[in-house]
């Protein structure tokens, strides 16, 4: 068990966490990195990029399992108990939402592919506006929870939770955008079905970001507030 008396076990350890979290920030900017890859393959019809955007994807395969690693390492070597178990935890689930986003990307790119790499004519532009706009508020939400995982600040997690709930609404609203294109033209319901996907998966970005939000304020609190409304969670944190 990690002994609190041995300062130089303690400094040892918090550098551990310290390695632990960076690697974490690098996973947060390369999935980052590949949703803004994967959608300019789409914005500039470019199905060669959303392959190699694909291809590279393997480095944040690699960086998942590198940090999957460290922590059963540091749990082994150190044992730790109460917050820096909790931390160490934490980390893992964070990691686990972050993979998740970069496979939502991975179907962003995949679109591409099927749109642009065939003899098939391709959508409308506007059909995909939605998916553009929405995908650059899934980007900002990742960076603020990813900010407030540095900071372990409570503010900005509520932040991006209620900004997923916006995002579920302009995914809605999208739903709908789309399906007037299709009153217009049939011809577009193929289409329509595609990029409501590739909307889903968007909004399921800013879930996962939402997941990581979550994620701080059980390690800032010890609070668990998966499956809570925003309501409950800020009456949580203003009796604690």
């Amino acid at each position: 068990m990690r002994q609190t008396t041995e300062g130089h076990t303690v400094h040892s350890f918090d550098k551990e966490l310290e390695e632990l979290h960076t690697l974490v920030g690098a996973m947060a900017r390369l999935v980052d990195r590949q949703i803004e890859r994967a959608v300019k393959s789409l914005e500039d019809e470019e199905p060669g990029d959303a392959r190699a955007m694909i291809n590279d994807d393997r480095e944040i395969n690699k960086l998942d399992v590198q940090i999957d690693d460290e922590i059963i390492r540091l749990i082994a070597k150190r044992q730790p108990v109460a917050k820096d178990l909790r931390e160490i935890l934490t980390v893992g689930k964070i990691v686990t939402d972050l993979e998740r986003i970069g496979d939502q990307a991975r179907r962003i790119a995949r679109l591409t592919i099927h749109f642009y790499d065939h003899d098939l004519p391709p959508p409308n532009y506007h059909l995909l506006q939605d998916i553009f706009r929405m995908s650059a508020f899934a980007r900002d939400m990742l960076e603020r929870t990813m900010r407030a995982f540095e900071t372990l600040s409570l503010d900005q997690s509520i932040d991006v939770i209620r900004l997923d709930a916006t995002l579920e609404d302009d995914y809605k609203s999208a739903l709908r955008r789309i399906s007037t294109f299709v009153l217009e033209d049939a011809r577009n319901v193929g289409h329509m079905i595609d990029v409501a996907l590739a909307l889903r998966a968007v909004e399921r970005m800013g879930g996962h970001a939402k997941n990581i939000a979550g994620y701080v304020i059980f390690l800032a609190t010890g609070r668990d507030v998966r499956h809570e409304s925003l309501e409950s969670i800020l009456a949580q944190l203003k009796s604690a």
